[in-house]
């Protein structure tokens, strides 16, 4: 198999792309920023248009400047959606610690070369 089928089969290779950790933390605030603007919508509904942009703007900034691959969510709607769920997740791993430890079993996964090649 070369690509991932499912959302748990792409996890492993979304953190295999995340390795650098000011690459993670500038997906940490973006992500931060997208939800506040989310959050604050209703009252502010311009925030909703900077939520994706804020949020990937800076998740961008990291693969590019710092990780030196592609970003998956230009790999397709498919990996969009699940780049996506991939940010919520690392940024709840943060939040609580444990991506460090998501690293390392991730390690010993199978990765999905093909599913966003690196930026050369």
């Amino acid at each position: 198999m070369n690509t991932p089928t499912n959302f748990e089969e792409f996890w492993p290779y979304y953190v295999s792309q995340h390795l650098n950790p000011t690459s993670r933390r500038l997906h940490f605030v973006g992500t931060s920023l997208a939800i506040g603007c989310v959050a604050i919508s209703p009252m502010v509904p311009p925030a909703l248009l900077a939520a994706p942009v804020l949020g990937y703007g800076f998740a961008w900034v990291g693969h590019l400047a710092f990780e030196k691959n592609k970003p998956a969510t230009w790999g397709g709607a498919k990996f969009a959606a699940w780049s996506l769920r991939g940010d919520l997740r690392m940024w709840k791993h943060m939040i609580t610690g444990g991506m460090d430890a998501e690293i390392e079993r991730c390690e010993t996964a199978p990765t999905f070369a093909d599913a966003a090649p690196a930026v050369h």
